[in-house]
């Protein structure tokens, strides 16, 4: 019997150590999925962030561009007045580019206008704002705006 009881205790020793091996495979399993979850969640934050600097850069831009008179707003510029039909320049941290999609006011009505009037027409400009985000900026998201301006047509005028 005592031959017995030697080889149990053994046996036990070699059941304990294949659990722990287990268990512990189990554990850094678990380990490492919430430290995949975490860094997506991350990502996630970090393009959140990204966006909604965007937005603020976007209406920072038009606010400031509202706010000059006539000639002074690059949104009033014609194609000739842009080297290329646009314009790029850096606000912060974004990158933007202007475009001028006609050659002035153009004798049309502007998008999303519900009652037209006579004599006003319509300069359409577009502006693209880049950001970009993550570790050493491998990432990047641009947000493209369409500018559509109503005024006066000077060819209507008598």
């Amino acid at each position: 019997m005592a031959h017995v009881m030697r080889r149990q205790k053994g046996i036990v020793l070699v059941m304990a150590m294949v659990m722990i091996v287990a268990v512990t495979t189990v554990a850094v399993s678990l380990m490492s999925s919430s430290s995949i979850d975490l860094k997506i969640t991350n990502a996630a934050q970090e393009r959140e962030m990204a966006e909604n600097q965007l937005y603020g850069a976007v209406q920072e831009i038009i606010s400031e561009q509202q706010d000059m008179k006539g000639n002074l707003s690059v949104f009033m510029r014609t194609q000739p007045q842009m080297p290329g039909g646009k314009i790029e320049f850096t606000e912060g941290k974004t990158n933007n580019v202007l475009t001028n999609l006609n050659n002035g006011p153009l004798a049309l009505r502007c998008p999303r206008s519900y009652g037209y009037t006579e004599g006003v027409v319509c300069n359409m400009t577009q502006l693209e704002t880049s950001v970009e985000y993550g570790s050493k900026s491998r990432h990047r998201v641009t947000v493209v705006s369409g500018i559509a301006q109503e005024m006066l047509s000077t060819s209507e005028v008598n």
